[in-house]
């Protein structure tokens, strides 16, 4: 392994950042615009002219841009190099952009991955089998048979001029079947995979986030007392002459575990935000507008992603490139109050998430002991009543677990 060494691996990173580079300024633009073109007016119509279109107009996208760069480093630097060296472009207002572009990365990070840690547990809860405890999954199941049996009765008896009652039966049967589907699953399911795998699975996240939380609280102790924790701080070894990691081998796969846990809890976090959620893409429903916009959020995400990991404290690997030539990594208050607002806002979805069960629960008991008036004694006349209420309940539950 001694071809391997600590040149290699930054040379090969500078690769990756030139390339992403190179989508991010220049492929998604050009595919958005040539997207958007129809060719100058009497010109003829073609590929030449949509390209031709969509050249010019990344030219002025590029002016626009670099002249804004430009612009905000005379202001924020205030100095003779930052206003006179306009045609040091490949050494300064390039990487100055893509520094830019990481910074607001990391800020949409900051947002996503608090909430994409906490919503990890729902996701692999939709895609394992939940254990059926105090659950008879055979009544479930006989009751939604029953409820699919009168939505189709409800649409055979509906005339095809009623369109739009017919579309909404259509879709609730299609969410019933579904829900179905979900239950027969869990039904069919071992036992070691209903008992199993999904707490060992759920214990599992929970230890990640938790170890993820404690580095950071570790780091923000750290660069209370050691300037050399900062990102721009000094360098550590090179690779092979010492283990940039405390507890050696198993730390440094654990560092490279939990980092790719934070990039997986970014994205579903991403997603799970509602401003974004329009960005979600859906089977034969997905325009190529939004297939561009996705690819943007991306790259945007993962150029940020090195920063975070440095600036968290989750490895002291330094991958950051050309970012640490600036001056936002190397301001304390900015990396400190970025790792407690990531601690803090991590530690309160994580609560959110674990004692929202428990507060509906409050809630819906204090209704009910508020609102709903003295109950008589049942007669032999009620007892369909009853059994339709206790249907209705099963039903609430499954709604519930369908969401």
């Amino acid at each position: 392994m001694q071809w391997l060494n600590g040149s290699l691996i930054h040379g090969l990173w500078n690769l990756a950042s030139l390339f992403s580079n190179l989508c991010l300024f220049v492929l998604m633009p050009f595919a958005f615009f040539f997207l958007e073109s129809e060719g100058f007016a009497g010109l003829k119509k073609g590929i030449r002219a949509r390209i031709l279109e969509t050249l010019v107009m990344l030219v002025l996208l590029a002016l626009l841009t670099l002249g804004m760069v430009w612009v905000a480093s005379a202001l924020i630097d205030q100095d003779a190099a930052s206003t006179e060296s306009l045609y040091d472009l490949w050494e300064f207002y390039l990487p100055y952009l893509y520094s830019c572009i990481s910074l607001m990365g990391c800020l949409l990070l900051l947002l996503c991955t608090p909430v994409g840690l906490s919503r990890m547990f729902t996701v692999m809860g939709q895609l394992l089998v939940k254990p059926a405890i105090l659950e008879d999954l055979d009544e479930q199941i006989y009751v939604i048979t029953l409820e699919e049996e009168a939505l189709h009765r409800r649409l055979n008896g509906l005339s095809s001029t009623v369109e739009y009652n017919v579309m909404e039966l259509e879709q609730e049967l299609e969410n019933v079947k579904t829900l179905k589907t979900k239950l027969e699953r869990r039904k069919k399911a071992s036992a070691w995979e209903r008992n199993l795998v999904y707490p060992a699975v759920m214990v599992l996240l929970l230890i990640e986030t938790s170890i993820s939380v404690l580095l950071v609280a570790c780091n923000i102790l750290r660069l209370l007392v050691d300037e050399t924790a900062m990102p721009k701080g000094a360098r550590g070894p090179g690779v092979g002459d010492a283990s940039l990691s405390a507890f050696g081998f198993v730390g440094a796969a654990l560092e490279i575990i939990l980092i790719f846990y934070l990039m997986v809890s970014s994205v579903v976090g991403f997603y799970s935000l509602r401003f974004f959620g329009d960005f979600t893409p859906k089977k034969d429903d997905t325009t190529m507008t939004k297939i561009i916009g996705n690819c943007v959020s991306i790259l945007v995400l993962s150029s940020a992603l090195p920063v975070m990991s440095r600036t968290l404290g989750i490895t002291r690997f330094d991958l950051l490139g050309d970012f640490g030539r600036f001056n936002w990594l190397g301001n304390f208050y900015i990396v400190l109050s970025y790792n407690l607002l990531f601690a803090v806002v991590t530690t309160l979805c994580l609560v959110r998430k674990f004692t929202s069960a428990v507060r509906e629960e409050l809630l819906k008991a204090l209704e009910t002991w508020t609102c709903s008036p003295p109950s008589a004694p049942l007669s032999w006349t009620d007892q369909p009543l009853k059994d339709s209420a206790a249907e209705g309940r099963v039903k609430c539950d499954l709604a519930k677990q369908q969401q």
